[in-house]
């Protein structure tokens, strides 16, 4: 799987040092037991809290991903505007992505009802949104960890792989 990591935010943006969202989500893929060798970075970013600059990258970078991992600008706050921004690239919406990263990002805190995120797909690429704080990004990369994989098998149209997957799950 290629991903990238796009980190959304003013004031990392000025000083690349206070973003700690975007390696630690690079860092979980390195070591999960479920992406070794399997996942490969091919780009991380950072960019403000701009529409432009965010849809920008996202129509960058979806043809040369799996996926694309945002970080950040999903809250209440005017400037947050990172799922308009997805919204603008998507082909198809994953509510089903969504649900799931609610559902478990409810379960440590109730201030995770305040995301705003959103999961879709452009041509071949899922393009997920995730909160910008440390402790959401963990919280949603467990939920992602079990379901990237079947979901870029589905993707790819990776028929082996989409039945064995399936044959672990009747198991």
């Amino acid at each position: 799987m290629r991903f990238s990591v796009l980190t959304v935010s003013d004031s990392s943006s000025q000083n690349p040092s206070l973003d700690k969202s975007g390696p630690l989500l690079i860092e979980l893929f390195s070591n999960s037991l479920k992406f070794i060798e399997k996942a490969q970075l091919i780009d991380y970013k950072i960019v403000p809290d701009d529409k432009k600059e965010i849809v920008d990258y996202l129509h960058n970078n979806i043809t040369e991903v799996d996926c694309i991992l945002t970080t950040g600008g999903t809250g209440f706050a005017k400037r947050d505007v990172t799922p308009e921004a997805t919204k603008e690239v998507i082909e198809r919406e994953c509510p089903g992505i969504v649900t799931s990263l609610l559902v478990g990002g409810l379960r440590s805190t109730p201030f995770a009802a305040l995301t705003r995120l959103t999961a879709g797909i452009s041509g071949n690429c899922l393009i997920i949104n995730l909160p910008g704080s440390p402790k959401a990004v963990q919280e949603g990369f467990v939920i992602l960890e079990e379901i990237l994989p079947h979901a870029i098998s589905l993707l790819k149209e990776d028929f082996d792989e989409i039945k064995k997957d399936h044959e672990n799950i009747s198991h």
